[in-house]
């Protein structure tokens, strides 16, 4: 059971460090320029969202989730209807993936 709070907690303050990038486009850009650490995608997202970003995340060895669903990353981040939000920062990609993969995180 992944602790969706806790994922969301380590988002919100990704973001309002400026360590986050969300939007399609934007996120394409930032992996393409190899940027970014961590590629989330909300488990509701379009298919097509979902191949197009596990390709280019497999070229460039982004590691690459599917948790969350479109409500909770998009409050999470504090912006409205964002199916991808990649982390640009190590150490929140870090703590993001040991809560993800079962270990606990700061706090």
């Amino acid at each position: 059971m992944i602790n969706s709070k806790k994922i969301c907690g380590l988002l919100g303050l990704a973001t309002r460090a400026g360590k986050t990038v969300f939007g399609a486009e934007a996120c394409s850009q930032a992996i393409e320029k190899n940027k970014i650490k961590l590629m989330i995608i909300a488990i509701d997202a379009a298919e097509r969202t979902k191949m197009n970003f596990k390709n280019i995340c497999t070229n460039k060895k982004v590691p690459i989730v599917e948790c969350l669903n479109i409500e909770e990353l998009s409050n999470a981040i504090g912006k409205s209807n964002k199916a991808v939000v990649g982390v640009r920062d190590i150490n929140f990609s870090n703590e993001i993936m040991k809560i993800i993969n079962g270990g606990e995180a700061i706090g």
